[in-house]
C-alpha cells in the first residue's frame, strides 16, 4: 500500500468527543471512524488489524476441534419466547423491529437459542457428540450508554463457540481446552501478560462463569488479582467465591481495574431443555445435551491492545495484528534517483511477502516520523540522501526506540518470515 493512495488521513488533534485513549489514538491514526455513538466504521487499517485478530481466533478455534459457521443476525421471537429471553423486562440490550409482512425480530445479541433450534436437527445419537461449532459475526447491543470507544459499542462483531456434550466429563475437558486456548489468543495478540482467567457472574447466562480480564487503568470493571499466583476474582462475586478453593486468601488480592477480553460460560441443559434438543444414550434413553458458551470481541481486544500498549507517540501494534510489518518512510523524494531507489525496495519487499506501507507522500520528514509513531506499524526503514550515500538503511523499532544501520542485503532477508 503506498501512503498517498490511502484515502484516510491522520488528525494532528485527537476527537475531542471521545474520552477512551483507543478511540482517540484509532481515529487520530485512520483506523476507525465514529459514524455515531457506539456505531464505529472500521477503516482499511483498522480492517486489516481486525482481519488478523479474527485469523489468530481461527487458529485456535479449530485447532481444538471447532468448526465455523456463520448464523443470522434476524432473530425468531418464538425461540426466544421459549427460554424466557425475549421480554425487556428479562434482557435489557434488545433491538426489535417489525417486518412488513408482519410478526416481530431482533437483532441478535447472543446466539445460545438459534444454534440450540439448529442443533436438533443434527443432533440424534451419543455417538453424534461432543461437537464443536463457532461462528465470527455481528452482534447488536442497545446500550445505554456506549462508551470506551471500540470496545462497548451497539454493533460489533462476536466470536462465539457453542460446546454440545453427552457428559459432564466431555464438557469439562473441552471447557478447559477452550480456556488454554484463549490464554494463546491473547499470548499471540501481545496482552498474555496482563490477562487472568477470572471467577465472575454468569450474567444473563448462568449463575458463575470465568471472564478474561486484562489488567488497565482504561477498564471499567474490577478485579481482585494476586499476579504471583495468576488467580483474579471479579469484584461482584468476591463476596460469593470460596478462595480457599482457589488457593488464595483476601488479603493476597489487590483491586485493580481491567478490561474483559473474553468468557467461557457452562451452560448446563437449561438451552436443550426449554428447546428440546436432546440425544439417545448407550441405553437407548434420551437425554438433554451438555452445552457451553465462548465468547471472544474481536474489536474489544483490539482496543485493549492499543489502551495497554501504546505510548506518548501513539499505537504500538504487535507484529501478530499490525496492519503492516515495515513502515517504509522515503525522505527527499523530490529527487528522482531516491525516489526509484525507494520504489525498487518497496517491489523488492513486496514481492519477498513483507507487508508494507510505503510513505511516498510529498511531506516533510517530520510530519512523517510524527505519523509513522501514531500508526505504530512495528519497523520503521527510512531512505533518504544521507542512508543512500551510505549504502544503508535505518531502521527503528517502534516498541523500543531503538536504531539499527543495515545494508541493502541485509533488509531483503531482514522481515522475510
Amino acid at each position: 500500500m503506498r501512503q498517498s493512495k490511502l484515502f484516510t488521513k491522520t488528525r494532528k488533534e485527537a476527537p475531542a468527543d471521545e474520552v477512551s485513549k483507543n478511540a482517540q489514538l484509532l481515529i487520530q491514526a485512520g483506523f476507525i471512524y465514529k459514524n455515531m455513538a457506539g456505531v464505529y466504521t472500521f477503516l482499511p487499517l483498522g480492517l486489516r488489524v481486525i482481519e488478523k485478530i479474527k485469523d489468530i481466533i481461527r487458529d485456535e478455534m479449530n485447532a481444538i476441534g471447532g468448526q465455523e459457521m456463520y448464523m443470522p443476525s434476524l432473530q425468531d421471537s418464538e425461540i426466544w419466547r421459549q427460554t424466557d429471553r425475549w421480554s425487556d423486562e428479562k434482557v435489557d440490550v434488545w433491538f426489535k423491529t417489525e417486518l412488513k409482512a408482519g410478526g416481530e425480530v431482533g437483532l441478535a445479541w447472543t446466539h445460545e437459542e438459534v444454534i440450540t433450534d439448529l442443533m436438533r436437527q443434527y443432533v440424534s445419537s451419543y455417538k453424534d457428540l461432543p461437537l464443536f461449532a463457532y461462528h465470527i459475526q455481528t452482534k447488536f447491543r442497545n446500550e445505554m450508554r456506549a462508551k470506551s470507544g471500540i470496545m462497548r459499542t451497539r454493533e460489533f462483531w462476536m466470536k462465539d463457540l457453542y460446546s454440545f456434550s453427552a457428559t459432564e466429563e466431555q464438557h469439562h475437558k473441552f471447557y478447559e481446552e477452550c480456556a488454554q486456548a484463549y490464554k494463546r489468543i491473547f499470548d499471540r495478540i501481545g496482552i498474555g501478560d496482563k490477562t487472568y482467567r477470572t471467577f465472575a457472574s454468569g450474567g444473563a447466562f448462568t449463575k458463575f462463569s470465568h471472564e478474561f480480564q486484562t489488567l488497565a487503568e482504561a477498564g471499567e470493571d474490577v478485579v481482585y488479582v494476586n499476579e504471583a499466583k495468576g488467580i483474579a476474582v471479579n469484584e461482584e462475586v468476591l463476596a460469593e467465591a470460596d478462595l480457599g478453593e482457589l488457593g488464595v486468601t483476601r488479603d493476597e488480592l489487590e483491586k485493580r481495574k481491567s478490561i474483559e477480553v473474553g468468557n467461557i460460560f457452562s451452560l448446563g441443559t437449561k438451552f436443550s431443555e426449554a428447546l428440546g434438543l436432546t440425544f439417545m444414550d448407550e441405553n437407548g434413553a434420551p437425554q438433554p445435551v451438555i452445552m457451553g458458551s465462548y465468547g471472544i470481541g474481536p474489536a474489544r481486544a483490539m482496543g485493549t491492545v492499543v489502551d495497554l500498549l501504546a505510548d506518548e507517540k501513539g499505537i504500538v501494534w504487535p507484529e501478530s495484528i499490525a496492519p503492516f510489518l515495515v513502515h517504509l518512510v522515503v525522505l527527499n523524494n523530490d529527487d528522482e534517483e531516491i525516489r526509484d531507489w525507494a520504489d525498487g525496495i518497496y517491489d523488492s519487499l513486496t514481492e519477498s511477502g513483507v507487508e508494507v506501507l510505503y510513505d511516498d507522500r510529498d511531506a516533510r520528514a517530520g510530519e512523517k516520523f510524527a505519523d509513522s509513531d501514531l500508526i505504530g506499524i512495528p519497523y520503521r526503514v527510512i531512505i533518504s540522501r544521507k542512508t543512500k550515500a551510505e549504502g544503508k538503511f535505518e531502521v527503528v523499532t517502534r516498541a523500543t526506540g531503538d536504531t539499527k544501520l543495515v545494508t541493502e542485503a541485509e533488509l531483503s532477508t531482514m522481515f522475510v518470515k
